[in-house]
């Protein structure tokens, strides 16, 4: 359902205290303002009346098809608006595909999603919806410190299964509910078939009728808890106002002139890419996590901190609740001293504590500390074996293996490269480094002077792959 996308360079410092004006939200700057001030929304069906909408509580949901375990950075844009709404007081739901899942949404897509087996699934299910609870009591926390008017006992949104109304629904059944309604011309418009049909390998049935299940989504949470507004990416607006039409179908809302109220609304966030334009997300496989058993707290923070000057402001107040002068002001101080990288690191420091907690934030810059800003002599193997518990990095070997195995057998042993291979062609470029020393020759093993405080190495392989092992302690 939620397809979303991406970008990224590197650099951080000790950590610091840091002051946060609390955000206030006023009348007079509504909240699609907000979120078109802060490059959220890509598309709205019927602006005008949905503003005047939004000035009465309101229900939006999201949705997201199980098709791995984890969520990825490309799910933050629409996780981001749709909890705007969640503390401004409407209700946000946030749906995992359990049903859709199992079909496959061809929205995005040129060739045929591989069917997924229904374990599969529903282990991906349960690992999203632990996921998506953990994401939003985690921005819970982080809003409280800098929304004024969130109240302390603020609850995070409520995770839905669009399976709990399909598991019991026959095909008879969905065919007089959903089918009677649609026509097929008009699906056959929608953009995402449009570009299937047009293509070599065309589209299967199956995928053809996802629009009509997503369609019924909306009218199921229409029914059941009042909802009136759905939000996806750009390439859901097909499917989105299929549900709209279904809606006016089979529930229209006649008003006394004989015209038709409209009572639902779409609401789609940009697609996000690489700078090169290439989507981002799992299929593309640069996919960076939200879990951090996927990807580490320290890789989840370097890719912030590495986001080019040309996205860096947009990211500010896209992935985070900071106040828009607030960001505009850090962005005018970057542009002084752009080798400072002040814009990064605030935005580094902000989505991982979104996501990972202020805890996890420490943990990152100390080290990032450690490993790219640090005298490497004066760092202490206690200090480096508490930053860097528990990551892949980190790695405890005997000292013999370490003062007698050649350099290039280590890194690759030791997952700083994938090969021996690989790692002579390094030392050939020049891009293998031991404590910032360039190795020269592949034949080369660590000395034990060498050693930073007798006891490990860093190893580098260009300017941002670390690798530290570290000898056990005798």
């Amino acid at each position: 359902m939620l397809r979303q996308l991406f970008s990224v360079r590197v650099t951080s410092r000790a950590p610091r205290s840091r002051v946060y004006t609390r955000q206030t939200h006023s009348s007079s700057h509504d909240l699609l303002t907000e979120l078109e001030s802060r490059g959220l929304i890509s598309q709205v069906s019927s602006s005008e009346k949905l503003r005047r909408a939004l000035e009465a509580p309101q229900t939006i949901y999201s949705g997201v098809d199980p098709t791995a375990k984890y969520l990825h950075v490309g799910h933050l844009l629409p996780f981001m608006c749709l909890f705007h709404f969640h503390i401004r007081g409407h209700t946000a739901i946030p749906l995992i595909g359990g049903a859709t899942g199992l079909v496959g949404d061809p929205s995005g897509r040129s060739t045929e999603r591989p069917l997924s087996e229904a374990s599969v699934v529903e282990s991906n299910v349960d690992h999203l919806v632990a996921s998506l609870d953990r994401f939003f009591r985690g921005a819970m926390s982080y809003a409280k410190t800098r929304v004024h008017t969130l109240k302390e006992d603020a609850q995070p949104p409520k995770v839905l299964n669009n399976l709990e109304w399909f598991k019991d629904m026959g095909l008879l059944q969905f065919l007089r509910t959903v089918g009677i309604n649609a026509r097929v011309n008009t699906m056959l418009a929608r953009e995402s078939v449009q570009s299937r049909l047009n293509s070599q390998q065309g589209i299967s049935f199956t995928e053809f009728t996802y629009q009509l299940m997503q369609a019924y989504d909306f009218l199921t949470l229409r029914r059941t808890h009042g909802c009136s507004i759905q939000l996806g990416g750009s390439d859901q607006w097909g499917n989105i106002i299929a549900g709209i039409d279904l809606i006016n179908r089979v529930d229209p809302a006649v008003l006394p002139d004989g015209t038709h109220d409209e009572q639902a609304f779409a609401l789609t966030t940009p697609l996000l890419t690489t700078p090169s334009g290439e989507k981002f997300g799992k299929s593309a496989g640069n996919a960076v996590a939200l879990d951090e058993s996927v990807t580490s707290v320290f890789d989840f923070y370097q890719f912030f901190l590495r986001s080019p000057d040309s996205v860096v402001g947009n990211y500010l107040k896209m992935f985070t609740l900071l106040p828009l002068p607030r960001i505009d002001a850090v962005l005018a101080e970057h542009a002084m001293s752009p080798e400072k990288r002040q814009a990064q690191r605030l935005l580094a420091t902000e989505v991982t504590e979104l996501v990972h907690g202020a805890a996890a934030v420490h943990k990152a810059q100390v080290v990032t500390g450690l490993l790219y800003e640090s005298d490497y002599m004066s760092i202490r193997a206690a200090d480096v074996l508490l930053a860097l518990r528990g990551d892949p990095r980190l790695r405890v070997i005997p000292r013999a293996e370490l003062l007698e195995t050649p350099i290039v057998k280590l890194a690759a042993a030791h997952g700083l490269v994938n090969s021996n291979g690989a790692a002579r062609d390094l030392v050939k470029g020049k891009g293998l480094y031991v404590n910032d020393r360039v190795v020269s020759d592949s034949r080369h093993t660590i000395a034990a002077g060498d050693l930073l405080n007798g006891r490990f190495v860093i190893l580098g392989a260009g300017t941002k792959k670390r690798t530290v092992l570290v000898t056990v302690e005798e």
